[in-house]
């Protein structure tokens, strides 16, 4: 039981043992956190140790770090408390040798080539681990988080600045085109395979989250139509844009996990962040 929690939508922490909630200006938060867990987001409200990257015995005792509120008992009151929900899914057996064989993967392919790797590697902090770590030249350390059942947005923010904070690059690798990860920090998607395929060295391709930037001169001979203009219209103007592989001109080759791994560790590829044309906070990792 707690009386505060982290309000993942509105980025506030929420006390309840103070009026309205400490937060007199919004009316309806009572309301919206004591509704059922079926009728809202189950990652509405968070547990504040996780989010602050701190220890949590509850979610060491096989607790969510997802609250919920309801009324307790003290005497004659029924003050309001947050509690932890059960863990609903863990990762199965499967996934987890997947995650085995493909952190022990990337360490062995980087030492092969002379790269100092580690596998479970902790932070300074001790608030999280790298799965594994590689070392570059020029001091780039990129930290792989390899997460192939479902994580939380706020999870893959908290862990990606922990690491930042300790000058590692993390590098997420996700197989699902859905997973919560994309986008959110730099990433890579691979191909749902046995473990046995990843330790045996079949072919891991990423199959989004790397790009290749292409500039070209927009006139009437250029391959490709203008962006900013509808149809074949041509401006005369020097345009820039971010190309999957297999969809530059010419087609590059495709990324491997090796090659990712090696190339991100001695710099030759290097994560970006753009936001989209239109403003605002979103955006594309590559």
């Amino acid at each position: 039981m707690a009386n505060g929690v982290w309000h993942t939508g509105y980025g506030i922490e929420i006390n309840l043992s103070l009026p309205g909630l400490g937060h007199p200006r919004r009316p309806d938060l009572l309301r919206e956190i004591t509704a059922s867990v079926a009728d809202r987001d189950p990652q509405l409200l968070e547990c504040l140790a996780h989010h602050d990257g701190r220890e949590c015995l509850s979610e060491a005792g096989g607790k969510s770090p997802w609250m919920f509120i309801r009324r307790g008992r003290v005497g004659d009151r029924r003050p309001l408390v947050a509690s932890h929900l059960p863990i609903t899914r863990k990762a199965t057996p499967a996934e987890s040798a997947q995650h085995k064989a493909t952190k022990e993967r990337i360490v062995e392919t980087a030492s092969r080539y002379g790269l100092e790797a580690e596998a479970e590697v902790p932070l300074a902090n001790r608030r999280s681990v790298s799965d594994a770590l590689l070392a570059g030249p020029g001091g780039i350390r990129i930290g792989w988080e390899i997460q192939y059942h479902h994580f939380s947005p706020s999870s893959v923010h908290r862990r990606s600045v922990n690491a930042m904070q300790h000058d590692i690059t993390p590098l997420w690798v996700a197989k699902d085109r859905t997973a919560s990860l994309i986008d959110r920090a730099p990433w890579a998607r691979v191909d749902d395979m046995p473990w046995k395929d990843i330790a045996g060295g079949k072919e891991m391709v990423s199959r989004g989250g790397y790009r290749h930037l292409q500039v070209w001169k927009c006139v009437r001979s250029s391959v490709r139509h203008c962006p900013d203009t509808e149809g074949a219209d041509h401006c005369g103007a020097i345009h820039a844009e971010w190309f999957l592989p297999a969809l530059c001109l010419p087609e590059k080759a495709a990324v491997r996990l090796e090659d990712l791994g090696l190339q991100s560790a001695t710099g030759d590829s290097a994560p970006i962040y753009v936001p989209h044309r239109g403003g605002g906070r979103a955006g594309r990792h590559m």
